[in-house]
Formats: structure tokens, sequence, C-alpha cells
């Protein structure tokens, strides 16, 4: 028990992500393009790399912007050799590490998330309708791609932050699970974002509490709940389209029995 209290900050920034993530991600199942998170994920990482050879803070403010900028860029993922010195960085970079995340981070992130989340709330119906039915939006006079250049270009914000604080493979489930789960059970965006909410903050606090009871890294914990959850998801979803068949067949031989002439 007295390891709780450090877990608070974890879960909060957990909460955070999963907020930002849960909606981004249902744009990102609905294009199409699921592993965009981890291509700008191992940019970002890229740009953190370069901040380490020339000697910067890889939590500090430089490194942040610098890795910013190759999120937008892009570059070859050529200088991670450069950097023999600061392996221990690096890892945390690309693979993170959640339970060491400070209050001032937190609050930083959260801000940063409130206003990517207020822009998107903002413009929903033109990002949604995009992403949702994309010739229907060019066939309005939609412009699509200076629409796509902000929507990536707020991701790009989004996974900078994210992946700093608890890398890139976690930053990808966050993004991708709690869309596909929820797109088991609903074909509308408000009840995906409801169970996608719901689910990001379920596993959350129990990849947490796991991580203190069996004694493991927590971002990892969290990783394979997810997995399992989804797993469970999958599962409760065969019962239920199952169950709905065999409800709709026994309807319908019965209403055949019915007709039948006497």
């Amino acid at each position: 028990m007295e390891i709780l209290p450090f877990l608070v900050l974890p879960f909060i920034a957990s909460l955070i992500l999963t907020g930002i993530h849960s909606y981004l991600g249902v744009h990102v199942v609905e294009r199409g393009v699921i592993f965009v998170d981890l291509a700008l994920a191992q940019i970002a990482a890229l740009g953190a790399t370069v901040a380490v050879v020339a000697s910067m803070d890889p939590h500090g403010r430089f490194s942040y912007w610098i890795s910013l900028a190759f999120t937008f860029l892009g570059a070859a993922i050529l200088l991670m050799s450069k950097a023999t010195g600061e392996t221990e960085h690096l890892k945390d970079m690309l693979v993170g590490n959640i339970l060491a995340v400070s209050r001032p981070e937190v609050i930083k992130t959260a801000i940063l998330y409130a206003a990517v989340g207020l822009f998107h709330f903002i413009f929903r119906k033109k990002f949604l309708l995009i992403s949702m039915n994309h010739e229907k939006a060019e066939s309005l006079g939609i412009n699509v791609r200076f629409w796509d250049f902000l929507f990536y270009a707020s991701f790009g914000f989004v996974v900078t932050s994210s992946v700093a604080i608890a890398g890139v493979l976690l930053v990808f489930c966050y993004l991708i699970v709690p869309s596909v789960g929820a797109m088991l059970f609903a074909d509308r965006i408000g009840p995906r974002l409801a169970i996608g909410w719901t689910m990001g903050t379920l596993v959350s606090a129990l990849g947490c509490y796991l991580s203190v009871v069996i004694d493991t890294p927590t971002g990892a914990t969290i990783v394979v709940t997810f997995g399992a959850v989804l797993i469970l998801m999958f599962l409760l979803h065969l019962i239920v389209h199952h169950g709905r068949n065999n409800s709709t067949a026994l309807a319908g031989a019965s209403s055949a029995r019915h007709e039948l002439p006497r």
C-alpha cells in the first residue's frame, strides 16, 4: 500500500493519454492509417536522439521542440549510433517510463491536450466528415489537404508529448486499442468514444494496480492489460453476435412456421 501514492501521477497521466488518444484513434482507424502513430513516434524519437547527441537535456524544452520539428519534417534514422553514451536517455524516449512522470509534465501535457481537444471540438464536423466520408467532404468543396495537414500537425503535437512520457508502444496502445474495442460494439461516434474512454480508464487503473501487485514495469503492464482486455471484448462480441444470430434465426423460423398453410 505504501507504493500506491507513487502511482497517482502515472495514473493521472494515463487518464490524460486516454482522453485525447481514444478520440484521435477513431480518426486514425477510420482513415485506415493505423501505423501513422508509430511512424510519427519514431520520427519524434529521432528528434530526441539529435538533442541527446547535442548534449541537451532529453526532457528539456529545446529537446521537445527539436522532436516536434522532426515530427513535422521527418528524417532518416541514422543518428542513433552517434549517441553511444546516452543509451538510458534514448531508452526512456523510445520505451518510456510513465512511472517517473513528474507533476509539471502532467500539468503541461494536460494543458497541451486540452488545447488540441478544444481545437478538434471546434472543427469536429470537418475532421469527422473527412475521416468518415472523404469523398463527400471533397464534393462539398472542403479543402481536404489543408484540413488533413491541420489534423496531422495537431496529431504530431500529441504524439511528441506522449512519447516523451509513455514510450512508443504504450502510446500506440492508447491510440488504437480503445478505438478498435469500441468498434466491436458501436457504430456511432458518441458510443464509440464512451466505450473507448471507459476502456482506457479501467485498463489504466488495472494496469497500474497489477504493476504493483506483481512488481512489473508499469508501462509494459498497461500494454499487456490492453491486449488482454481487447481479447476479452472480442470474445464477448462473438458471444453477443452469436446470440443475436440465433435469436434472429429462431424468430425467422417461428414466423415461417406460422405462415405455413394448414
